[in-house]
């Protein structure tokens, strides 16, 4: 009996310590390519209350720190984040959903910009962090591709399984970088297949977020976005960064050229 007693008043104090949780309402909108915005289900798992966008894919969501979230919608596949600092921080989130045929295997990558040389560029600038703003990049690959770890990249195997995408400052940069940054670089290449870079096509959605993501994390001018884009494209580069399994390093090129691109007129 007593043992029957504590067990009962152990579960009354757990669901009293949950429903005294903090938590603050954030603004969320959700980017899809093509399709219906409105009425696509994002539900806080953990507090087991949830919402629908409006005809502009947007929305308001109560979380709190390692809340669960889940996104679903008929013609995406389902997603789900825990939400982090950075969501909290900023009080807002995006969600992208790009519809592709297959999905892409998860890669959790650690904080820190990885690079080719890292000694040499730590020397020369700050390894690349991107913006702490909640973004969630929760889309699926049209190449059948799997990123392997090498020496230079620093993995962590978090046990999850390979459907809870685990966001790093907000951000899932791998997925940024091959959907966004990539397509751009590889459409002036000169000689692709001797470049070894495949060809993807690239829609103006994409382009669009790309740019933006340049202004965001790169602090280029929005009316400078395709002047920058020819200037890192003016002299030839290692297009070898422009491939699969090599983000981190790409963007490490790109923190580099646009610092010496903004300091070019000062």
């Amino acid at each position: 009996m007593k043992k029957i007693l504590l067990f009962i008043a152990v579960l009354l104090s757990l669901q009293v310590v949950a429903q005294n949780i903090n938590r603050v309402e954030v603004s969320g909108k959700i980017i899809v390519e093509g399709g219906d915005l409105s009425g696509i289900t994002v539900f806080n798992k953990t507090a087991k209350a949830g919402t629908i966008t409006n005809d502009q894919g947007e929305f308001k969501l109560q979380v709190a720190l390692n809340d669960e979230v889940n996104v679903s919608a008929l013609q995406y596949e389902n997603i789900s984040f825990q939400v982090n600092e950075a969501i909290l921080k900023s009080k807002r989130m995006k969600l992208f959903l790009i519809e592709e045929i297959n999905k892409l295997e998860e890669v959790v990558v650690s904080e820190k910009g990885l690079t080719g040389n890292l000694e040499t560029d730590l020397k020369e600038a700050a390894p690349f962090k991107p913006q702490l703003d909640a973004l969630y990049f929760g889309v699926k690959n049209n190449m059948d591709h799997e990123f392997k770890p090498d020496n230079k990249t620093k993995v962590e195997n978090l046990g999850q399984n390979y459907q809870q995408q685990h966001m790093i400052n907000g951000l899932n940069i791998v997925n940024v970088v091959d959907q966004l940054l990539l397509p751009i670089f590889r459409s002036n290449v000169p000689d692709k297949k001797k470049a070894g870079v495949p060809e993807v096509p690239i829609e103006s959605i994409k382009h669009y977020f790309g740019a933006q993501f340049l202004v965001d994390n790169f602090n280029i001018p929005e009316h400078r976005v395709d002047e920058f884009i020819q200037y890192v494209e003016r002299d030839a580069y290692d297009y070898d960064l422009l491939n699969y399994g090599k983000e981190m390093e790409f963007l490490e090129f790109l923190n580099q050229k646009s610092i010496e691109f903004l300091n070019m007129k000062k």
